[in-house]
């Protein structure tokens, strides 16, 4: 069996790439690793990490959020910040959609950015 070495990427389609460029990186500190040529597409990742998210200008009409994907999620580097996070994330233009705690004991909260992806945000 050939086995992943674990999630590459993943890829938003955006509205607006340059608003959300911004978003992400006021709300998580995001890096631009390169742009495309065409400047429709930006590769981001998270400072000291191999993630990668790459935002990706839509054509005008086509289709954003959705597509089946409910949410994806960031940890936190300081277990007690999450207060502060959500502050974050509603400053650099986002929205909190809920908070809680997973088992009991893990607090959460999933906020939107501006074009409707969830992210959530915690320390799971």
């Amino acid at each position: 069996m050939i086995k992943s070495r674990g999630l590459h990427h993943i890829n938003l389609n955006v509205t607006d790439v340059e608003r959300s460029l911004k978003f992400y990186q006021q709300a998580f500190g995001l890096e631009v690793k390169f742009w495309e040529d065409n400047r429709r597409m930006v590769f981001l990742r998270s400072p000291g990490a191999s993630d990668t998210i790459t935002l990706c200008q839509v054509h005008e009409g086509e289709a954003v959020a959705g597509g089946g994907v409910s949410h994806f999620g960031f940890g936190l580097t300081e277990k007690d910040k999450l207060d502060e996070m959500i502050a974050q994330v509603e400053s650099a233009g986002g929205k909190l959609v809920s908070r809680g705690k997973h088992g009991g004991s893990f607090p959460y909260a999933y906020v939107s950015d501006p074009d409707g992806y969830v992210i959530e945000i915690g320390n799971g």
